[in-house]
């Protein structure tokens, strides 16, 4: 039976696919303030610039590739059971093979309904304000916004709970209830932590590698020691 792998991933492991990330900046999202356009209030606010934004996003994706972190953690399904937990919304993970993927935090790729949020539908192109339901009413981008509960979040933590290996790649460690899923990890299991500017992380008894580094490069060191 293969071991079971688990991988927490950030922003960071996109970013080197060009997709840029706001975590290390001044609260600006591809230049906008993330207030205005990652918050149930920006959405009440201006529907029309939320709108704009994701289609943007959703436009952005048609000419992004995977790079070689994402596709060293598909190859890696071959020999260990992969379960890939994302706060990313983007699709490289899937793009590059990987089949079990997790999205914490919704689907730039998905939209749903306003008023039901089981109503969730594949969506590649833009998203207009007259876009609605079965029933009429209007649609929305499929992301959990700051402030709004993240509903994977149990699925996410029963998945660390029975990991053999845990790799966290690209993420600051300081957006929640995300950053808490390392804590959850079974106290005898290794951590690999990649990351250029890793964060210090508490209260962890694991025995935790600290790779400085990038997706890519971090994912090559860690494939040749799980293949020892």
């Amino acid at each position: 039976m293969k071991k079971k792998l688990v991988v927490l991933t950030g922003a960071g492991i996109s970013a080197e696919s060009g997709i840029k990330t706001f975590r290390d900046s001044d609260g600006l999202w591809e230049g906008h303030n993330v207030q205005d356009v990652a918050t149930p209030e920006g959405w009440h606010k201006n529907r029309t610039l939320v709108l704009d934004f994701y289609n943007q996003r959703r436009r952005q994706l048609k000419e992004v590739q995977p790079n070689l972190g994402h596709q060293i953690l598909a190859e890696l399904q071959k020999d260990f059971d992969v379960f890939i937990i994302t706060q990313n919304v983007d699709n490289l993970h899937e793009k590059a093979g990987s089949t079990n993927v997790l999205h914490l935090h919704g689907e730039l790729l998905k939209v749903r309904s306003t008023k039901n949020d089981d109503y969730i539908l594949d969506w590649q192109d833009d998203l207009s304000i007259t876009d609605s339901d079965d029933k009429g009413n209007p649609l929305r981008p499929h992301i959990v916004w700051f402030g709004e509960e993240v509903p994977a979040l149990e699925e996410a933590v029963a998945i660390v709970k029975k990991a053999d290996f845990l790799i966290i790649i690209g993420t600051s460690l300081q957006v929640y209830p995300a950053a808490s899923l390392i804590h959850f990890a079974p106290t005898p299991i290794p951590i690999y932590y990649i990351d250029p500017k890793p964060a210090t992380i508490y209260d962890v008894p694991n025995d935790i590698k600290i790779i400085a580094t990038t997706g890519s490069k971090g994912m090559k060191i860690v494939q040749k020691e799980l293949n020892k």
